[in-house]
């Protein structure tokens, strides 16, 4: 570790890096942290934060006080966050030189943290590991433009693009309308590319100046960091040229939810795919992998789908499947094989929000997979045809019934730790209730005067 030390402080030299953002993701997956001038993160190595940071709910509440003294020292105590010198990404936007260097968390004692989301996927990781095996994923990333907006209370809109006219009805795949934000995309490109960032296609998808991002295939930890810095550098270039980008999952009424869809393979120790037989046919690993998922994914659907705004995107009609039904090139299952040769055969977790934490879901998906390989469990016939309509499979529909089924699942708990499960549950709890004080526009349109 002290040569990569070593590495990463000749980088920063190099670079003539005058601010470094420490950064760590909580469980929402914003990134918290401090900014360091350079020479003091060099002396120290790493930063102080409260525990109480990764109990933190998206509106910067915290969880009840019971809750919060089970899982944290009721002294409110600091957990050591350690850079980690692979996770090193210039801030290309800033003024001054700055890097952003995402840090893994632990206890006094050098245990790492329980409920850290980066922590939560090197586990899954090392189980993997440990049985000689590597995940690949590539991730696609979709998100919406929308006019700069002041007032929550009122709809996002469409931003006005090169020819001075907002985007109307569908325009899935269109050059011209992903054209309308090339200035745009130019420096998007040009920051990712400065960071590193594995990009590969730009797609203009389905609803009204949505856009999508595919990440090319590789190692797990290093693109859910790729992800979270993504999502950092696409709002940031949005904002440069006065428009929003938003990954909530379902931002626009009447149109396409926003996805992170998950493609997910193994390797063995040689890197052969071991979802593929010598032959050429699907193996026993990939259909348990399959299996796994289809049992599990409605059990961890709050990984997948973490906000009350989630569930939108799984109402009918939405272009979002709502089962974990699988077939081979079918997007309207929510387990898709896609047409490959045997070396490249994976499955499409077409589940996960836009919105979720990135090492949660891609954690939450690989660990389905694996549990399904462990204990060998058979996946269902493949669906032929349209799926939307598939009822046997169906997901939670709310997130309360979801973070109910999640808290139940005792089989969890042998893979996941304990802590880990009831402070997510008790953060998006304490989300949810917050969400239900706020009175909606809905509600004061159809509601004042007529009951």
């Amino acid at each position: 570790m002290s040569s990569k030390l070593d590495q990463l402080t000749g980088w920063l030299k190099e670079r003539k890096i005058t601010e470094v953002e420490c950064l760590i993701s909580d469980l929402t997956g914003i990134a918290r942290g401090k900014i360091s001038p350079t020479n003091k993160f060099l002396d120290e190595k790493g930063m102080r934060l409260p525990e109480s940071v990764l109990l933190q709910t998206v509106t910067g509440d915290y969880v009840e006080d019971d809750i919060y003294y089970e899982l944290l020292d009721p002294a409110d105590i600091d957990m050591f966050c350690r850079p980690d010198p692979d996770a090193v990404f210039l801030v290309p936007w800033a003024i001054e030189p700055t890097a952003q260097v995402i840090h893994d968390t632990y206890d006094k004692m050098g245990n790492p943290i329980e409920i850290s989301p980066r922590n939560i996927l090197k586990r899954v990781l090392k189980m993997y590991a440990d049985k000689g095996w590597q995940p690949i994923v590539a991730p696609e990333m979709e998100f919406y433009l929308t006019k700069r907006c002041e007032d929550p209370d009122l709809p996002f809109q469409p931003p006005i693009g090169r020819s001075g006219r907002q985007e109307t009805g569908r325009q899935s795949f269109s050059i011209d309308a992903a054209n309308e934000f090339d200035p745009l995309f130019e420096d998007m490109y040009d920051w990712c590319e400065a960071q590193g960032l594995d990009l590969d296609t730009l797609i203009h998808e389905e609803g009204t100046a949505q856009m999508e991002i595919n990440f090319r295939h590789g190692e797990a930890l290093h693109l859910a960091d790729q992800i979270l810095v993504f999502k950092r550098t696409m709002r940031e270039a949005a904002l440069k040229h006065n428009v929003a980008a938003t990954f909530m999952a379902k931002p626009m009424t009447g149109e396409p939810g926003s996805a992170m869809h998950l493609h997910q393979s193994v390797v063995d120790e040689t890197g052969r795919n071991i979802f593929s037989n010598s032959d050429g046919t699907m193996s026993q690993l990939f259909l348990h992998h399959v299996g796994g998922l289809q049992k599990y994914i409605p059990e961890l659907l709050p990984l997948f789908a973490p906000n009350v705004n989630s569930f939108r995107r799984f109402l009918p009609d939405t272009s979002a499947p709502v089962n974990v039904e699988w077939g081979e090139e079918n997007r309207t299952v929510g387990l898709r094989v896609p047409d490959s040769d045997p070396q490249n055969r994976r499955v499409e977790n077409r589940l996960p929000g836009a919105d979720a934490n990135p090492y949660l879901a891609i954690a939450a998906s690989l660990l389905c997979g694996y549990i399904g390989m462990i204990e060998e469990l058979p996946p269902s016939q493949p669906v032929k045809g349209r799926g939307y309509e598939r009822r046997n499979l169906r997901l939670p529909l709310t997130l309360e019934a979801a973070l109910e089924r999640m808290e139940s699942c005792r089989q969890l708990e042998k893979y996941l730790s304990p802590k880990f499960i009831t402070g997510y549950v008790a953060v998006k709890r304490a989300e949810q209730e917050n969400y239900h004080r706020v009175i909606s526009s809905w509600e004061r349109e159809f509601l004042m005067l007529s009951v």
